[in-house]
């Protein structure tokens, strides 16, 4: 019988094996829900809080809507993000973290630690070290 894991589209089947223990990869697990650098660049903006499509793609300079749309597809399937939609016309739609979003949290830190320290320069100002973000 198949496995297949919660909130991803992955199963036992087209995961890679540990091949130490034969169970799937943690790292690879992660890796597959944050392929790309612009799903760890809208979790990023999302530690800010809520955020429109507008909002994200204005934080995200390169990022084509089309590529955000699907990264946003991605996210909230995984359960990392939630979707609100708004029964307003024109309809708005504002994205926020899950709890499971969150946990991402001390990735990213790490992450803008380690940025910082190779860029050598000093660090910015960012919501994610300020806990100013979401609850």
């Amino acid at each position: 019988m198949e496995k297949v894991f919660p909130h991803t589209a992955m199963t036992q089947a087209n995961a890679d094996p540990c091949f130490e223990t034969g169970h799937i990869c943690p790292i690879q697990h992660v890796v597959d829900l944050l392929d790309n650098k612009w799903s760890i660049l809208v979790l990023r903006e999302l530690f800010k809080g809520q955020r429109r499509t507008g909002q994200l793609l204005d934080a995200l300079p390169g990022c084509s809507t089309k590529t955000l749309t699907l990264r946003l597809r991605q996210l909230e399937t995984h359960g990392i993000i939630n979707r609100d939609v708004y029964p307003e016309i024109p309809p708005r739609v504002e994205y926020s973290l899950t709890a499971r979003g969150r946990e991402i949290q001390p990735v990213l830190i790490a992450m803008h630690k380690l940025g910082s320290d190779w860029l050598e320069q000093e660090s910015c100002e960012c919501s994610l070290l300020t806990g100013e973000g979401p609850n």
